[in-house]
């Protein structure tokens, strides 16, 4: 039932990290994240950029909930935590989603304060339990990019500030090479030497 997901999976799985970060950065899709990719489970599909649909981020809260009865912002720390940063659904995104739960007899609610503690129901287990599979390949797949997020951080350092201002100088490169297209070769040989002598000191030999 789930293979058509997991093959959508395993063409994020072979993505080099390089690949992820810069694709990442460019906002491509990845996965079941990809707008309009259709996971093979019953008609479910994730929407646009790193949105879940919301049936899909239900399911996901319930599975979260079954493990321990969570509040709002601790539901969306673990997804964010989970995800490596990548997936931090909002406020708006899941109280609705929260109280849709509710609603349906899936989650209870007890207060706290100014605070609302929410807990899977008999009925919520059963609910997750019909749709196992499908809360773990979404887990799995959080999980995942979790794991490819932590292995960016690793090859780049951390420092996206640094890969945001090497970024705009590739850029300005890109566009000064753009306008001397069709120049004389006298031009180009000069351009190609730039480039040679350019590329030398950032290696560190010039």
């Amino acid at each position: 039932m789930h293979h058509s997901f997991h093959r959508g999976c395993g063409r994020f799985a072979d993505e080099d990290p390089r690949a992820f970060y810069f694709a990442h950065r460019r906002g491509r899709r990845f996965g079941v994240f990809a707008g309009g990719f259709d996971t093979g489970m019953g008609g479910r599909a994730f929407r646009a950029g790193r949105r879940l649909a919301s049936g899909d981020l239900q399911l996901v809260l319930l599975a979260l909930l079954a493990d321990r009865p969570s509040h709002g912002y601790e539901l969306i720390k673990a997804l964010e935590e989970r995800s490596g940063g990548f997936y931090s659904p909002s406020p708006g995104m899941v109280y609705p989603a929260l109280t849709w739960l509710e609603e349906v007899g899936y989650a209870s609610v007890a207060a706290e304060g100014a605070k609302k503690l929410y807990s899977i129901t008999e009925s919520g287990r059963a609910y997750l339990s019909e749709n196992q599979d499908a809360a773990d390949a979404m887990l799995d797949q959080l999980e995942h990019i979790g794991r490819k997020m932590a292995r960016v951080r690793e090859i780049f350092g951390g420092h996206e500030e640094e890969d945001e201002i090497i970024g705009a100088a590739r850029d300005e490169l890109r566009q000064a090479l753009r306008a001397k297209r069709g120049a004389p070769a006298e031009e180009k040989s000069r351009i190609a030497a730039i480039l040679k002598e350019a590329a030398a000191r950032i290696r560190g030999r010039g």
